[in-house]
């Protein structure tokens, strides 16, 4: 069984990885956000050991799905993401991590990969 202790709460990660509904390619979808702001930084990829090291390292790891390798944000960089909180949502197919974020989160060097092209849809008047 393993087990990491954060902020004095003990995780069963095997647990955990076993209510995961990864997808066909053993990955699921992580939604990246920062603490106190809420915004959401960007859209990483996680597999089993991916989401593994991020629960019990204390450090985002993604699975880079172009280069077939682990990668953790900032290694490069110096932008850093470092853990704060995590949650699956209620299917268990998507998981948000809440990080303390150091620089920019995406690699045009904006604050947030979402920063980079906005839409402008028809927003609703509407309100039930």
């Amino acid at each position: 069984m393993t087990k990491a202790t954060a902020a004095n709460n003990e995780i069963d990660v095997q647990a955990v990885l076993d209510r995961i509904a990864f997808d066909a390619k053993g990955l699921i979808p992580a939604v990246i956000q920062e603490e106190g702001s809420n915004d959401v930084l960007m859209l990483g990829y996680m597999d089993n050991e991916a989401v593994r090291r991020t629960l019990t390292e204390g450090r985002v790891t993604f699975w880079s799905r172009s280069r077939q390798e682990y990668w953790r944000k900032g290694d490069t960089s110096g932008n850093h993401q470092y853990v704060r909180g995590a949650a699956l949502d209620c299917d268990g197919d998507a998981l948000l991590v809440t990080v303390h974020q150091l620089g920019p989160a995406c690699h045009t060097g904006k604050h947030a990969c979402f920063d980079v092209d906005p839409l402008n849809p028809v927003v609703s008047s509407d309100v039930p």
